[in-house]
């Protein structure tokens, strides 16, 4: 795997320390409300995961599978959902935590899919973000870093279900999803 990446773009501690000032961020304004953390599935578990143990406050979890990509390297533009959650979000303060925010398809229609469930507030805390890809106009609320428009992986994020196990975010080597 290690020889796949070209170069590492944020190391093991430099990942942990945005994390968890992240969820210091989201504990802060949070606090005492109780919120439902939404994971997108598969790319958020390992940043949810982490995540919510820095939080010292009530949360509660639920998990979604979307997909728009469907194994490839590009968005299809088109989002299906594999897996809803399991909890009602009527009046619920709803964050929806995503690993990187890339065209922006996904994040929009989740956030109108919650809003029309009658979510209270619907927010979004997403590790990475790269607008140069943008083809929804999407914000999210919390964002850890922006990433230049190169594909990243590890840390939950993957090419083909492949490098979601690396400890740190590498830029994958063209040659390995060049086709």
């Amino acid at each position: 795997m290690q020889e796949d990446i070209l170069k590492v773009l944020y190391s093991e501690d430099e990942v942990k320390a945005i994390v968890r000032r992240l969820a210091k961020q989201v504990e802060q304004d949070y606090r005492g409300k109780n919120p439902l953390m939404i994971c997108i599935l598969k790319g958020a578990v390992v940043f949810m995961t982490d995540f919510v143990r820095d939080i010292d406050d009530y949360v509660e979890l639920d998990f979604m599978d979307v997909s728009s990509y469907y194994g490839g390297t590009k968005s299809t533009g088109e989002v299906r959902i594999i897996k809803d959650v399991d909890t009602s979000v009527r009046d619920r303060d709803v964050v929806l935590v995503e690993d990187i925010i890339d065209t922006g398809a996904t994040l929009k229609s989740l956030m109108g899919l919650f809003s029309h469930r009658g979510a209270k507030s619907v927010k979004v805390v997403a590790l990475f973000n790269k607008p140069s890809r943008r083809q929804e106009f999407v914000a999210a609320d919390y964002v850890g870093e922006t990433v230049p428009d190169e594909f990243i992986v590890g840390y939950g994020l993957d090419y083909a279900g492949k490098y979601r196990n690396l400890p740190y975010i590498g830029i994958l080597k063209p040659e390995v999803y060049a086709n």
